[in-house]
């Protein structure tokens, strides 16, 4: 038997519309800028333009995420030349990272993409429901965030 909406758990949809919101963002975007771009790599685009001259280092405490992965998906990116790093001068192993012309078209591309689909997802809410969603959703995520890590 169907569940109605009533019984649909919070987590249950939240976890639904991302799914969604995943779906809509991999569907061959238009944007020769993001053609084979994965989300994660949109992340550390996205990370990278809001704190350019950041490290691995950086990377790693903000998302959470192993280090390894993280240094496989930037090699990628320098790679394909959206990433460019810069050695410090103090120490050859820091590498300062920041988006090459290409990685910031791509990464304006990607925030065009994300805020057409951010209108598409709140259409029929007005501006006082949206502003509540995000305030419950903002609580939702403080409440899960694990006590060692709210006191940074």
């Amino acid at each position: 038997m169907p569940r109605t909406d009533a019984e649909t758990s919070l987590l249950d949809l939240i976890h639904a519309v991302m799914h969604s919101v995943r779906s809509l963002q991999s569907q061959g975007p238009d944007e020769p800028a993001l053609q084979g771009l994965t989300p994660m790599e949109g992340r550390v685009l996205g990370f990278f333009a809001r704190h350019p001259g950041a490290t691995l280092r950086d990377l790693v405490q903000h998302s959470g995420r192993d280090k390894a992965q993280l240094a496989r998906l930037i090699k990628s990116l320098r790679e394909r030349e959206l990433l460019q790093a810069q050695e410090t001068c103090r120490d050859r192993r820091q590498v300062r990272l920041g988006l090459t012309a290409a990685g910031e078209r791509a990464q304006q591309a990607l925030q065009q993409q994300a805020q057409a689909l951010e209108q598409r997802a709140v259409t029929g809410l007005g501006r006082e429901a949206q502003q509540q969603l995000r305030r419950g959703l903002l609580q939702m995520q403080t409440n899960l965030t694990p006590e060692d890590s709210a006191k940074d």
